[in-house]
């Protein structure tokens, strides 16, 4: 059981929710940037949440199906054919067997997620098949993709066409139409007559070492995401935010989502290849429910942050798992057989 890839496109990897529980050893969790997005994918077709995924960045990827599969697209939506047949996102679709899939530019986002129903069988590495492109392990040969590579399936795959029939018995193969349960809940922010993102965020470990107009600085400016973006951090320009004794610290840990200040006075938030540690001053930490959002900009759009309370980020929290579970839901009948 296997997918070939006969195009990879700049940057496709396998990835699953993260490799969790050893960052006292120096290694990063990486993950899906978008875990929602990868979530979301896993449960239309049936899997465990947690599954290996394929996560791509701005082009997809072109891919035969060497046996029949069902799959599912979700993140940032792009042109996508089947056999040169246009399929959706957000939906349970079917592959037979020697159908190929090409998956086009993003149209808006920047991660796309294909999750396959049984999940990628890559191996596993200290329980994750998340690839750690800095580090050259997990997924495929801890790299990423390229013309010709084989990506593995379980032997749960065997039963694709039996399971699609499930499916469509359920009526379950229709698209998402609801845009919370494709993106979660979202908040936006209206500067300057547009609507930008608005990430909320607690306070940091360092927030003290931040003077009230750094502070101020922080939740009143936008940010503008700057080229030197990747898998491992977004990079920001707009307003310095000011410190009371300089943006140096002894180094301490680092968590998705946490907003480094440099010494240029510029914010830089942690995304799922982050490093373990790290030597900058930590205003604010992005609350997981929006790192999603932030995970789906380019280089040039903008951003703004408004702080919150650990309570409301344990709510928000629990609103966007609300949403999964409505999606999980359509398949639970069969799930459960």
């Amino acid at each position: 059981m296997s997918i070939r890839v006969l195009t990879a496109g700049p940057l496709t990897t396998v990835q699953d929710l993260g490799r969790a529980g050893h960052a006292a050893e120096g290694y990063r969790c990486c993950g899906a940037a978008d875990p929602y997005a990868a979530r979301l994918a896993n449960l239309l077709v049936g899997n465990d949440p947690g599954a290996a995924v394929l996560e791509t960045t701005v082009q997809g990827p072109q891919l035969q199906f060497a046996h029949a599969a069902v799959f599912a697209l979700t993140g940032a939506e792009a042109p996508a054919v089947l056999d040169g047949k246009p399929v959706p996102f957000y939906a349970p679709l079917y592959a037979q067997t020697g159908s190929v899939l090409a998956v086009g530019a993003a149209q808006e986002g920047l991660r796309s997620y294909l999750a396959v129903w049984g999940g990628l069988a890559v191996p596993p590495v200290q329980g994750s098949r998340s690839t750690d492109l800095a580090c050259r392990l997990g997924g495929l040969e801890g790299r990423a993709l390229k013309a010709g590579d084989l990506l593995p399936l379980t032997e749960r795959g065997s039963l694709a066409a039996l399971w699609w029939k499930k499916i469509r018995s359920l009526r379950a193969d229709r698209p998402l139409e609801d845009a919370a349960a494709r993106r979660g809940h979202r908040l936006w922010r209206w500067t300057g007559g547009r609507q930008i993102p608005l990430l909320r965020a607690v306070p940091g470990p360092q927030w003290q070492a931040f003077t009230p107009t750094g502070q101020q600085a922080f939740t009143h400016g936008v940010y503008r995401l700057t080229s030197d973006c990747s898998r491992m951090a977004c990079k920001l320009e707009g307003p310095a935010i000011e410190t009371a004794a300089g943006a140096d610290i002894l180094s301490d840990g680092i968590v998705s989502g946490s907003v480094q200040v440099s010494g240029s006075g510029q914010p830089m938030v942690m995304l799922a290849d982050h490093q373990s540690t790290g030597g900058y001053a930590k205003i604010a930490t992005v609350i997981g429910a929006d790192l999603p959002a932030l995970a789906q900009l380019r280089p040039g759009q903008e951003v703004a942050f408004t702080l919150t309370d650990p309570a409301s980020a344990v709510a928000a929290a629990r609103a966007q798992a609300a949403c999964l579970q409505q999606v999980r839901a359509r398949l639970d009948p069969i799930r459960k057989e």
